[in-house]
């Protein structure tokens, strides 16, 4: 218990032309990486979509609905919820003359859905039906839905047209267990349920009850859509991948939150402002030199860690094979050395392995069926050990998981929740000097080609003042010396040149921008 007290976890917020990057670390090691774009929409968990039923499937008891991809999305009977009927209604009735909100309250919640109902008696061809996307596609197949629409909050989850309000089994006080179930009824308008999350534990009420009206605003807003068109369109989005990563993750032991965008700044500190006002101060504005990932180190860590073959310590490593519906890890004990006790030396290597396992996949966000090939341990003490320390390992991952003892073959098979596709990042990376072919010009002449093109941006375009992004090899050869080139350059051409090392960069690369951040040619 004393070793999560002193633990460091911090989130980086790297906000990109096209897209925001976020990384989780924990004492300082990359844990989870989450990415969203920023120029098109992605079809992505949360998200709800007015859809048409595209071709109804009896004997699976499934319909096939169009939202709007390229492939179809699923629904099955079981995923369209006790009162799929009234949602129903609501998209049929909502049009531009009628009061939404009168509409919404006034539906009554009849007879739930019927357990061994078919489908094709509640859906036909062309109907339009509201839907949410519970796991995103996945190679050939399409995204997977549901009809009982709901808003996940930090500490609620706001449910339309529903009954109960349910309450974690994680909160084991009665007594705090009635005050959250008094206090959200007594708020919560008709025709609305909710579940009370793990989280909402002691939070006064100023908090839950702000919580609660920003999801009831977010499902509001989105009936005017609704009204005013009946085509194939999004509802609303989820909260963005920051905003989701937060709600999910965020509790006291967050240390910090760095950010290297001042608008994307604003929103979280927003964020953590209703969900946990007295954390508000950890989130920072990064403004230094370095890129923010180079500065973190998570840049280092992603190479390193997303590639066919993972260092572990001392020698040891990992070698991860992906399939569609298979993920095959092998443990090598590479070149470690030896102890004398060679039993007690291979339990040692597996526990090593065990932990990076655990962290693989939470960062690829790996699931389906993972099968680890441990190496061969003799007593069943040192397996049933192993099979209790992966266990514990995995209780800190959200994916819903399962994991089975060591087989006499020394495999251990794992199941892990699939909602998303494996996070593939390729860390191989074609030289930009050679484009593949193998040759480039000679290192002796890169000072005078840099030079030429100094020489272009001021006698040429009259720039006065850019930065000169390269690799750290170049920019200390550039720069070392108190008559470097990079000086000699500036007195020569009377410009300021900002020297910006980037650790992707490949040996001899190097790019010159303006002062607004513009790539010149």
């Amino acid at each position: 218990m004393e070793s999560e007290k002193e633990s460091v976890k911090d989130l980086i917020v790297d906000v990109r032309e096209t897209e925001v990057q976020l990384a989780l670390m924990d004492n300082h090691k990359l844990i989870e990486f989450n990415k969203e774009s920023l120029t098109d929409h992605s079809f992505t968990v949360g998200d709800v979509f007015l859809g048409k039923v595209k071709k109804i499937m009896p004997a699976l008891n499934a319909a096939f609905v169009d939202i709007g991809d390229e492939k179809e999305a699923f629904i099955h009977y079981l995923d369209l919820g006790l009162y799929f009927d009234a949602f129903d209604q609501f998209v049929k009735k909502s049009n531009p003359n009628t009061n939404a909100g009168d509409l919404f309250s006034g539906i009554e919640l009849g007879p739930i859905l019927a357990k061994e109902g078919q489908i094709d008696k509640v859906l036909t061809q062309g109907q339009m039906v509201m839907v949410q996307i519970v796991k995103e596609p996945i190679s050939t197949k399409g995204s997977r839905l549901t009809a009982e629409i709901s808003l996940a909050g930090r500490n609620i989850v706001l449910l339309p047209f529903a009954k109960k309000v349910s309450i974690s089994q994680k909160i084991s006080s009665k007594e705090e267990k009635k005050r959250l179930e008094t206090l959200v009824r007594s708020i919560l308008p008709v025709n609305y349920g909710a579940i009370i999350r793990t989280a909402a534990e002691g939070k006064n009420a100023a908090i839950l009850v702000s919580e609660l009206k920003s999801l009831i605003s977010k499902w509001e807003g989105s009936w005017s859509k609704l009204s005013h068109s009946k085509g194939i369109q999004p509802l609303f989005t989820e909260y963005s991948k920051t905003t989701t990563v937060l709600r999910d993750l965020f509790n006291d032991s967050f240390s910090n939150i760095y950010v290297n965008d001042k608008k994307e700044l604003d929103e979280i500190k927003k964020y953590i402002a209703q969900i946990s006002p007295e954390q508000e101060k950890i989130v920072k504005y990064y403004d230094g030199k370095d890129p923010i990932f180079d500065h973190f180190e998570v840049t280092r860590q992603m190479k390193s860690s997303f590639g066919k073959v993972v260092p572990i310590k001392q020698g040891a490593y990992l070698v991860i094979e992906s399939t569609e519906a298979l993920n095959v890890v092998d443990v090598n004990s590479g070149i470690r050395a030896k102890t004398t006790d060679q039993e007690e030396n291979t339990y040692e290597v597996n526990r090593y392995a065990a932990e990076e396992i655990a962290r693989q996949l939470r960062l690829r966000d790996m699931g389906g069926i993972i099968i680890v090939d441990f190496i061969d341990m003799e007593t069943q003490e040192h397996k049933n050990g192993l099979y209790k320390y992966m266990t514990e390992l995995m209780q800190g991952d959200r994916a819903k998981h399962n994991v089975l003892p060591l087989t006499k073959f020394g495999l251990m098979q794992i199941t892990r929740q699939r909602i998303r596709p494996v996070t593939v990042i390729d860390t191989t990376e074609e030289c930009p000097l050679c484009h593949g072919t193998g040759k480039i010009s000679s290192s002796i002449l890169i000072d005078e080609e840099i030079e030429r093109r100094i020489a272009y941006y001021t006698d040429e375009l009259k720039l006065k003042s850019f930065t000169l992004k390269t690799s750290p090899i170049l920019g200390a050869f550039l720069s070392r010396g108190f008559n470097s080139y990079l000086r000699k350059w500036k007195r020569k051409y009377k410009c300021k040149i900002q020297l910006q090392e980037v650790l992707d960069f490949s040996v001899l690369q190097n790019e010159f921008y303006d002062d607004r951040g513009g790539k010149l040619d």
